[in-house]
C-alpha cells in the first residue's frame, strides 16, 4: 500500500471533497469512521502520512458527540482539524469551546495572524467558507492562534513542533480562497507526501478487487445506461468477462426514446451482454397513491431488487448484484458508514435498498464523484457520446412528479422534457449544462387558451451547471431560448398552461426536487 492521507469522518456533507481534493493532487486519500481509527492507523503497515479531522453537524459539547481515539496525537503524524476537527483538537488539549456569540455562516474574511507552514504562499488577508454555530474560545495551552476572522473569532491555532494544525474554515469548498494551496502547504509540505497516485492506478486495482471479490461466480449489473452503471459495468465486464449479465429494467419513467438509445449504445457500442425487461406495470402499482418522495425512493429500490432477483432467477446462480452507486448517493442517503451525516434523501440504490435481499451489492464506483466517473470512463475507452450524458436519476421520471404518479403525468413531464431539451439542443446550449430537466408540479392554475378559460398544470425548468454534484449553481439560460420552450411546452403538451424556471443552487436545494 502506498502512502496516504486518512480523512476521519464526523458527518460533514463535504467530507469526501476533502479526499477529492487530495486525490486531485494525485496523493491517495481515504476515508474512515471514528470508530476504525485504531484499526487503520495503529498498524505498522499503513502508511498513513497524515491525518485530517473532518467537520459535522453537531457540537462537539453535545452529550452525544463523536470523539476520536487519542492514539492519533501520539502517533506523530501530522494533524489538520477542520470546523468540528478543530473543536476536538481544542477540546483534547483543554481548550474551551463555547457557542457562538455571532455565528458565522458563508463567506467571512480572515485575517492571517502569524507566518505558518500551513499558510505559506497565502496572502495576509483572504475570503472564506464558514459553517459553525461552535467557535474556540481559549486556545489550548502551548498552541499559537495563527488567522481570526473580522469578528475577532480564532479561525486557526496550531502546535507547529507537534505538526498539529486547526482551521474553523472549511478549505475543501470552492468558495475559500486558496483552499487548494493550504490543503497542498498540509500534504506536501508538512506531511512530506508525493505525487504518486491516480485514476489509471485506481482502475487497475479496482478491477484486481472485483475479480479477487466476485471469483468464478456470475454477476448481473444493473443497466440503466447513464454514465455511472455504464462505467461500473464495463469495469466489472473487464474483471469477469461474459460472466456478467447487464439488464436494463424499464420501470417505465426514462425519458422519450431512452430505451432504445441504452439498447443501440450498450450492445453495438460496448458489446455488453444486455437484457432489457419491460418492468413499468408492476413500478406503476407499487407506486399507486404514493406522494411522499422518501416512500418513493424506497419502493423503487425494493422493486428494483425483485426485478434483479428474478432476473437472476432465471439466467441461473448469480450472486452478485452490481450497481453504479456513486459517492453523492451514499453522501445524501447518510449511508456512509457515518451515526453523524444528516439524510438529505434516500437514493434508490443506497438508502431505498431492502434490508433482506439474494444478492450481494458490488459497487466498483462507491468512492469516486460523478467527474471521476467520467475520466475513468475515458480510460476504459467508453465513447464520448455515452460519458457525456447528462445525469439521469435512478428512479427517472418518478421522482420529477410532485405527488401521485399517474399515466397521465408521467406522459406530461417525458414530452415536456423531451421539447426542453430539442429548445436547448437547437440553440446551441445544452453543451453548457450539467443537468437539465422537467418537474411537474402538484397544483394548477387558470390560464386562457382560445379565449377559453384553462385550469391546467404548471410544470418547473430545472438546469444547473456542477462539476462533482455535491454543489450546483443554476445555468444562465438567455431569456429568448427559456420562452421558446415555455411556448412549445404549452402549445403542444395538453393540460399544461405555465411553465416556471428554478433558479435556486445547490445548497439550499438539492438538484432533483425529491
Amino acid at each position: 500500500m502506498k502512502e496516504k492521507i486518512v480523512v476521519i469522518d464526523f458527518g460533514s456533507q463535504y467530507t469526501q471533497l476533502i479526499a477529492r481534493r487530495i486525490r486531485e493532487m494525485k496523493v491517495y486519500s481515504e476515508v474512515i469512521q471514528p470508530n476504525d481509527v485504531d484499526k487503520v492507523i495503529g498498524s505498522s503497515s499503513s502508511h498513513v502520512k497524515g491525518i485530517i479531522l473532518s467537520g459535522g453537524p453537531r457540537s462537539v459539547n453535545s452529550p452525544d458527540a463523536t470523539d476520536v481515539s487519542a492514539q492519533i496525537f501520539s502517533k506523530e503524524i501530522p494533524i489538520l482539524g477542520i470546523c468540528y476537527g478543530m473543536q476536538l483538537i481544542a477540546r483534547h488539549f483543554d481548550g474551551k469551546v463555547r457557542s457562538s456569540e455571532k455565528r458565522e455562516y458563508g463567506n467571512t474574511a480572515v485575517k492571517i495572524l502569524k507566518q505558518s507552514s500551513l499558510f505559506k504562499a497565502i496572502p495576509e488577508k483572504i475570503t472564506v467558507w464558514m459553517s459553525h454555530g461552535d467557535d474556540v474560545r481559549t486556545l489550548p495551552k502551548g498552541s499559537v492562534a495563527t488567522a481570526e476572522t473580522e469578528n475577532r473569532v480564532c479561525a486557526a491555532f496550531e502546535f507547529s513542533e507537534e505538526k498539529i494544525y486547526a482551521l474553523q474554515f472549511h478549505v475543501e469548498v470552492t468558495q475559500t480562497e486558496y483552499g487548494m494551496q493550504i490543503l497542498k502547504n498540509f500534504v506536501f509540505d508538512i506531511c512530506g507526501c508525493e505525487s504518486s497516485w491516480s485514476l489509471e492506478n485506481f482502475v487497475t486495482n479496482r478491477i484486481q478487487n472485483i475479480r479477487e471479490e466476485i471469483g468464478n461466480e456470475r454477476a448481473i449489473c444493473a443497466l440503466s445506461g447513464g454514465v455511472d452503471s455504464t462505467v461500473a459495468a464495463v469495469m466489472v465486464n473487464r474483471a469477469i468477462g461474459n460472466r456478467l449479465l447487464a439488464v436494463l429494467v424499464d420501470h417505465g419513467f426514462m425519458r422519450k426514446e431512452e430505451v432504445e438509445d441504452v439498447r443501440r449504445y450498450m450492445r453495438n457500442g460496448l458489446g455488453l451482454n444486455l437484457k432489457v425487461v419491460d418492468a413499468s406495470k408492476e413500478f406503476l402499482n407499487v407506486l399507486k397513491g404514493v406522494t411522499d418522495p422518501e416512500e418513493k425512493r424506497k419502493r423503487i429500490g425494493e422493486q428494483f431488487i425483485r426485478a434483479f432477483e428474478r432476473e437472476s432467477a432465471r439466467a441461473g446462480e448469480i450472486k452478485y448484484l452490481v450497481q453504479g452507486t456513486i459517492y453523492s448517493d451514499v453522501i445524501e442517503s447518510a449511508a456512509s458508514g457515518s451515526t453523524t451525516i444528516s439524510r438529505i434523501k434516500s437514493h434508490h440504490n443506497v438508502g431505498g435498498l431492502p434490508e433482506e435481499m439474494n444478492l450481494k451489492i458490488v459497487e466498483p464506483l462507491r468512492t469516486l464523484f460523478k467527474d471521476e466517473v467520467r475520466e475513468i470512463g475515458k480510460i476504459l475507452g467508453i465513447p464520448e457520446q455515452i460519458l457525456n450524458r447528462q445525469p439521469f436519476p435512478g428512479p427517472g421520471i418518478a421522482i420529477r412528479i410532485i405527488g401521485e404518479i399517474t399515466l397521465e403525468r408521467i406522459e406530461i413531464v417525458r414530452e415536456a422534457d423531451a421539447i426542453f431539451r430539442e429548445v436547448l439542443e437547437e440553440n446551441g446550449w445544452m453543451e453548457k449544462i450539467w443537468q437539465s430537466f422537467v418537474v411537474l408540479l402538484p397544483l394548477r392554475s387558470v390560464g386562457v387558451t382560445g379565449d377559453k378559460r384553462t385550469y391546467g398544470y404548471v410544470v418547473a425548468l430545472r438546469a444547473v451547471n456542477s462539476v462533482e454534484g455535491m454543489t450546483a449553481s443554476w445555468s444562465e439560460i438567455p431569456l429568448d431560448i427559456l420562452k421558446k420552450a415555455s411556448k412549445r411546452i404549452t402549445n403542444e403538451i395538453k393540460g399544461v398552461n405555465r411553465v416556471v424556471y428554478d433558479i435556486t443552487d445547490k445548497p439550499p436545494a438539492t438538484i432533483e426536487w425529491e
